[in-house]
């Protein structure tokens, strides 16, 4: 066990830019424009003597149904989560190109033989990088994407506290806490939705000889062409949607983040109940709606696929010639 932490660290070093840099320069670069956004905002207003907010704001809020100050927390929620759609999908390629790399680039400079010489088992090395993948990225995205979301949020209650808005009582009506726990729920489905398409882009890293980024996105592609062509000349009755949705899209797109919302009918089931609840933005992703897509023979598919497309990535280190 010590052994396998020592090397998701040693991931976490040598792929830290896009680990942990790349979400944080992302978020900066989300507050900033925000924060530009703002005093545009706060110019246009008062060139044209628009008031926002007043002394009647504490008022409103006594008076509010239940339904409004829920309306005005999923405001503020959504707020908050705005930042994580930015991160997620800097992160997805993050994941991608790391997969794509994890094992080719060290056949390349031939770092191969000294991790090799070590005692350390391909299995393990193998594995490491996995967890890497859709544990070690995917968890850090979630923290950074939190921090980002809680200092969106604050700023956002600064600048109506500007206008005669309470602040602490506009926080009140925020849900922080839920959300932290909705997102770092999600990592774990993440992990197995993703299964297929991390094991694929490792296995091309571990088998291609060169322009693993060509395989492992042309072998799908023109597989799919190849039985889409096939059922318009009607020689064999083949599911084109079917091939492209759960094979080509499974095996290039599952490191999206929320993709399983789109490609399966569980998640889909999920999110649609969850439109009706409370309309908040936190019901959609929620462990209830999240955790939906766990009944769904899809999911698990899939993750019997990733595995045998990972032991063969292992199978691939361990027997290529690599001298």
């Amino acid at each position: 066990m010590k052994t396998f932490y020592w090397m998701v660290k040693r991931e976490f070093w040598e792929n830290r830019g896009g680990f942990l840099w790349a979400p944080v320069v992302t978020g900066v670069v989300f507050l900033v424009l925000n924060v530009m956004a703002i005093v545009a905002a706060e110019v246009m207003r008062a060139r044209n003597g628009i008031e926002i907010g007043g002394n009647n704001f504490r008022v409103l809020i006594e008076k509010a149904s239940s339904g409004d100050l829920a309306q005005v927390g999923a405001a503020l929620d959504m707020t908050m989560l705005s930042s994580m759609a930015l991160i997620t999908f800097v992160l997805a390629f993050v994941v991608f190109f790391y997969c794509l790399g994890s094992l080719y680039d060290d056949r390349r400079d031939r770092s191969v033989l000294f991790w090799k010489s070590l005692p350390l088992s391909n299995t393990g090395t193998v594995l490491s990088k996995v967890f890497s993948a859709v544990i070690l990225a995917p968890a850090i995205a979630v923290v950074v994407g939190i921090a980002v979301g809680l200092v969106q949020l604050v700023i956002f209650s600064l600048v109506l506290s500007f206008h005669g808005i309470n602040m602490w009582e506009l926080l009140t009506l925020a849900h922080p806490v839920r959300a932290v726990i909705s997102l770092l729920s999600s990592v774990p489905v993440y992990a197995l939705w993703a299964a297929p398409a991390v094991g694929w882009l490792m296995l091309c890293s571990a088998w291609a000889r060169s322009k693993p980024f060509l395989w492992a996105v042309a072998a799908p592609v023109v597989a799919g062409l190849m039985v889409t062509w096939f059922g318009i000349m009607g020689v064999f009755n083949l599911p084109t949607q079917w091939f492209w949705s759960n094979i080509v899209g499974r095996a290039l797109l599952s490191v999206f983040p929320g993709s399983h919302f789109a490609m399966d009918k569980h998640a889909f089931r999920g999110i649609s109940e969850g439109l009706g609840e409370a309309h908040n933005p936190l019901a959609l992703i929620s462990p209830t709606q999240t955790y939906a897509v766990l009944a769904s023979p899809n999911l698990w598919i899939g993750v019997a696929a990733g595995a045998a497309l990972i032991a063969a990535a292992i199978w691939f280190r361990r027997t290529g010639d690599d001298s």
